[in-house]
């Protein structure tokens, strides 16, 4: 079985073409590694950054934005971003700041992307 994908590696955005030869993993249509790397990543299991945002409590935002640390399955990103609904933070938050260690059971920790400072110390 063949797929087609195209390559999010780098900016030049190669079309891949990936199968399966008699167990190993081919590609063509990349002009990098990087391309390599993806068109066998994304053929044998494909992972997924997950964005977001969190509600925060006293906050001068009313939301923060949110990140996995690490991708995750992608079979998983809906779980995961049922994990982070769920989510209620308080200020301040820094950019960093590990709001949820393990998203769903995927190991991958959710940080914070942008500060939040507490609204309070300002009134």
């Amino acid at each position: 079985m063949k797929k087609e994908f195209v390559c999010i590696s780098c900016p030049v955005g190669c079309r891949l073409t990936v199968w399966d030869d008699e167990g190993e993993v081919k590609v063509s249509g990349n002009t990098c590694r990087r391309g390599q790397i993806y068109g066998v990543q994304e053929f044998t299991a494909p992972m997924r950054t997950v964005t977001s945002s969190v509600p925060v409590e006293h906050g001068r935002q009313a939301m923060c934005s949110v990140k996995t640390a690490q991708p995750v399955p992608k079979e998983r990103v809906q779980d995961v971003l049922r994990a982070i609904r769920a989510l209620h933070v308080k200020a301040p938050v820094a950019v960093g700041d590990v709001l949820l260690e393990d998203a769903a059971g995927t190991g991958a920790q959710v940080v914070a992307t942008r500060r939040v400072e507490d609204r309070r110390k300002y009134s």
